[in-house]
């Protein structure tokens, strides 16, 4: 299989739906001409036109407020949101109409809308644009929410997010557009909320998402040589949030440890943590270790910012504190 990069494959993925389903549009800020802040959409406005590659006004509300009602009419829009951030500006429509509409029709009317957004930490970006809002959307019945790391997730889940009856938000972290990995060529898609074991190990599970695969991954690496056998659960999903695959493994390894990019104070470590407790406490031989970011808003100074993400050393640390 040919190793390319996140972006390519999510591009790739924009080209291939777009290509097989003619109702298919993308609309967001310089999504077009300038082919997306981080050129996910490369290519697109050339080979479709401007009729279904809109570059829209600075507006997030309008952005998915106009894909939310194009969706609820039979088309599948995808939008672009340029940061995570800018999500905020327009979080009354999603969770006050994307993610409701199909509920509050009695199913007559459905939303196979997409909303594509770039976050995360780790760039010196400053506290308005570092946000990993993930857990936010989890908490909001209705909107699915994909979160992939590796580039052949990507593609896949975003293939099967395009092509989904329910809305979709999609969050593609920053720092892993230029990371690279084998994609299949073949045409292929993958489920929404089917978590991935990424390392096979005995001794302690390690659940996380997005950039905190790589992470984690570099960790159990380290921890190996300590004859240390970590398993690495990426849950790829908050919702649906696959916990048949992260109990499966505790059961087997009889520890845990969440690792989250997010805040730790709300953040989505805490309801898995409190599932396995309540699922599997008897086959658990210390209580689940929750690590995140620090609950301060992103400092800008690169030393500060870097103290403030969990990072190799703290998940070794958290690995150490339950064995």
């Amino acid at each position: 299989m040919p190793e390319i990069t996140c972006r390519e494959a999510l591009n790739q993925a924009l080209h291939e739906e777009m290509a097989r389903d003619p109702s298919t549009f993308i609309l967001g800020e310089d999504v077009g001409l300038y082919e997306g802040s981080f050129k996910v959409t490369k290519g697109l406005l050339a080979r479709f036109g401007e009729k279904r590659v809109l570059d829209t006004p600075i507006s997030e509300a309008g952005i998915v407020g106009m894909a939310c009602g194009a969706a609820m009419t039979g088309l599948r829009p995808i939008a672009e949101l340029m940061t995570i951030n800018f999500a905020i500006v327009a979080m009354d429509q999603i969770m006050n109409h994307v993610a409701i509409v199909r509920y509050m029709f009695g199913g007559q009317v459905k939303v196979p809308l997409t909303i594509r957004a770039p976050g995360g930490a780790g760039h010196q970006l400053g506290a308005q644009h570092s946000h990993v809002l993930e857990a936010i959307f989890m908490h909001c019945p209705g909107l699915r929410v994909i979160v992939p790391s590796f580039p052949a997730d990507a593609k896949g889940l975003l293939k099967s997010a395009i092509r989904s009856d329910d809305p979709v938000m999609f969050i593609e972290h920053e720092g892993i557009y230029g990371v690279k990995g084998e994609v299949p060529e073949d045409e292929f898609t993958l489920p929404l909320g089917v978590a991935d074991i990424k390392r096979r190990g005995t001794d302690v599970t390690i659940i996380t998402l997005s950039r905190m695969v790589y992470v984690c991954l570099e960790a159990a690496e380290e921890l190996a040589g300590e004859g240390i056998q970590v398993e690495v659960v990426d849950l790829r999903a908050l919702n649906p949030l696959d916990m048949l695959t992260v109990l499966e493994s505790v059961r087997r390894t009889h520890r845990a440890v969440t690792v989250e990019e997010s805040w730790l104070t709300g953040g989505w470590g805490g309801e898995v943590a409190s599932r396995i407790m309540e699922q599997a406490f008897d086959q658990m031989d210390a209580p689940v270790f929750r690590l995140g970011c620090a609950d301060v808003p992103m400092p800008y100074s690169k030393h500060l910012e870097q103290s403030a993400i969990p990072n190799v050393r703290k998940v070794i640390e958290a690995v150490r504190s339950v064995l």
